[in-house]
């Protein structure tokens, strides 16, 4: 396994300060937020900005784990959909021109909508991750669908549901163990069922359960990484773990990104060495 940091926690800091800062610290990859009102927000970036990006990366010896690109797949109103759809096409695109040199490109988002609409939206969310890894296909880039409480996609067995109908070889899964933590889902028994269709990792730290739970970064909360680490390892999980800092605690006074990145990796990397589980970094 290697460790990535998500840039999602730099809501404000942009790629020539925060890339250089997670390096120093020692992480590998690094998974890019191309979401609104983040730095590198994909609407907003033309080809010069791409490239320097993409070289920022390669100068500081960042491999690009993901692509963050968040968007809801549950949206009734057919313009906003399609416009959803075309940003996720968007994503993907950069994903695809920002894939690491012998590494797979994957462009992970949300599901969006709300939990109490499964039900209702399960078959025509199915159709609709299907075309888009029919696109990825064509990118050859792996979307990765990503759980997430209070979204349609909230659940472990939603997800296998969702993976079993789609079926296709460039969908899979953004595995974020926290939001089966908060559920009280002990990672005993979602581990070994989600590790199957998982691509890439996030992490984080939690306390309390959803809705009144409250997210922390790894090394400030309760979380045993080493009994997950033990759980991903024993599953087969060889890929990234993701460090992710939520903006639950980006909206905390006196937030520093960096500081809190070097605490999440350093929470991982002990983790790591007490557990033996193997850790590839930086040569």
């Amino acid at each position: 396994m290697r460790i990535s940091y998500c840039n999602w926690g730099m809501m404000k800091m942009g790629p020539e300060e925060g890339l250089p800062a997670i390096a120093k610290i020692g992480y590998t990859g690094v998974e890019i937020a191309v979401t609104p009102k983040w730095p590198c927000d994909v609407d907003t970036l033309d080809a010069a900005r791409r490239k320097q990006i993409k070289q920022l990366c390669k100068d500081n010896g960042l491999v690009i784990s993901a692509v963050a690109g968040h968007t809801s797949f549950s949206e009734d109103d057919p313009d906003k959909h399609a416009a959803n759809m075309k940003r996720i096409k968007a994503s993907i695109d950069l994903a695809a021109e920002w894939r690491s040199d012998g590494e797979p490109a994957i462009m992970a988002s949300l599901m969006g909508g709300h939990e109490d609409d499964w039900g209702r939206q399960k078959n025509l969310i199915a159709e609709r991750v299907y075309a888009i890894g029919e696109y990825a296909k064509s990118k050859d880039v792996i979307f990765a669908v990503e759980p997430h409480s209070g979204t349609t996609l909230d659940l472990p067995r939603k997800v296998v549901w969702l993976m079993e109908q789609v079926k296709h070889p460039n969908v899979k899964c953004n595995f974020d163990i926290s939001h089966f933590e908060i559920r009280a889902i002990p990672f005993e028994d979602c581990v070994p069922q989600l590790v199957p269709y998982s691509v890439h990792t996030h992490v984080k730290d939690q306390r309390g359960i959803y809705p009144y739970h409250e997210f922390l970064t790894p090394g400030s909360g309760p979380f045993r990484f080493d009994l997950y680490l033990k759980a991903m390892h024993a599953a087969g999980y060889t890929g990234w773990i993701g460090m992710e800092v939520s903006v639950m605690v980006q909206r905390k006074p006196g937030y520093d990104p960096v500081v809190d990145a070097a605490l999440g990796y350093f929470a991982l990397v002990r983790a790591f060495n007490e557990t033996g589980v193997p850790l590839q970094t930086r040569d």
